[in-house]
């Protein structure tokens, strides 16, 4: 299993939006991540400075990049006007290294 963390960031005001958006996540987004073999995608928010911090668990060593599918960028220009992104509206990712893993305790 191979783990990716990154942070993006909201624009001030966007927190529920950006949550109701995402309970309603386009059905055919799920299945492309599926196919690109990520297992879990998490995403928690700092309400006080909006940051967001994303979380993905993948059964493969390298995932296969999406800011070429056309869906991906589809969500991307859907998404833009809540959060800091790039000109083609691909969000503004900073990758996060691991510092710390605790897989399993044994009492």
């Amino acid at each position: 299993m191979k783990y990716r963390a990154f942070k993006m960031k909201l624009k001030p005001g966007c927190i529920v939006e950006y949550k109701k958006r995402h309970d309603l996540i386009w059905p055919e987004l799920v299945e492309q991540f599926k196919k690109q073999r990520i297992n879990s995608y998490r995403i928690w928010v700092d309400e006080e400075t909006h940051a967001l911090f994303a979380y993905q668990e993948m059964q493969c060593d390298s995932i296969e990049n999406h800011q070429n599918l056309d869906l991906m960028q589809r969500w991307w220009d859907y998404m833009a006007d809540l959060m800091v992104v790039h000109p083609k509206n691909n969000p503004v990712v900073t990758q996060l290294k691991e510092v710390f893993c605790m897989e399993e305790i044994s009492i």
